[in-house]
């Protein structure tokens, strides 16, 4: 594998990095822990971000795409279709038809294409009844990879995700320590030497009291999706005038 002079990530939430968090107030996230990777095999390495947390794969593909076909870069990443899932809406046949214009158009630049299936959501007590639907949307996203030659990040394959010490406290968005999982899966695809595992073993935990977790469901009910219902319900979303964090195809430090 050659080295990457040139990396483009677009995408919602889980390219922008929430919620992991950066020293500059912002967040680092996977695809900047990737870039900061394939820099130091590059001196001239240049890196944009398009990603915007809440964005649908519609939105992404017609706000974000066409920035990264302009650019031109080497190795571009494409992760979408996780909010529309999310709503009653959300058809994975359509979005799988959606994503493969979107990569047809990115592959066509030369570019080498960046694809990944989501986690399981088995143990996602909100996303639990879906669990079908977003199986099948990965199912398409796999045999677009296949069909068009991207690389694929199977997220659904990786038990260290499946551990809640990944997540942060809103159960919908990776911490620090998840973000570095899915980084080191990533480099690992790319075939990229790192330091890091995305195998990891989690040590065991204490039991916890039943009393104390129906006290942990409570609050995040009330702090997080029931703001989230009221958001879908007013037709707001949380990227409403957010701005891609690196907008243009520079140098990396």
């Amino acid at each position: 594998m050659g080295r990457y002079r040139s990396f483009v990530a677009v995408g919602d939430s889980f390219t922008e990095g929430l919620n992991d968090p950066a020293e500059d107030g912002g967040f680092r996230g996977w695809a900047d822990r990737v870039a900061e990777r394939l820099a130091a095999d590059e001196p001239e390495f240049r890196y944009a971000n398009l990603a915007v947390r809440g964005k649908l794969l519609h939105q992404v593909v017609e706000e974000q795409v066409p920035f990264a076909v302009e650019m031109e870069p080497d190795l571009v990443s494409l992760c979408a279709g996780g909010n529309d899932l999310l709503r009653p809406s959300g058809d994975p046949d359509r979005l799988a038809k959606t994503l493969a214009r979107a990569v047809r158009e990115l592959r066509a630049t030369g570019a080498e294409v960046l694809l990944f299936t989501g986690v399981d959501v088995r143990d996602t007590p909100l996303m639990r009844r879906l669990r079908g639907r977003f199986a099948v949307y990965y199912l398409h996203i796999r045999s677009i990879a296949d069909l068009y030659g991207c690389h694929l990040v199977d997220q659904w394959s990786m038990q260290s995700l499946r551990d809640w010490r990944a997540w942060s406290e809103d159960r919908l968005h990776l911490n620090a320590e998840g973000h570095r999982l899915v980084a080191a899966r990533v480099l690992d695809v790319l075939g990229v030497p790192c330091e890091d595992s995305w195998r990891k073993k989690w040590p065991e935990r204490e039991p916890v009291d039943p009393r104390v977790r129906r006290r942990e469901d409570a609050l995040w009910v009330r702090r997080h999706l029931l703001p989230w219902i009221g958001r879908r319900i007013q037709g707001v979303s949380s990227g409403d005038g957010v701005r891609p964090k690196r907008p243009d195809l520079t140098p990396y430090p």
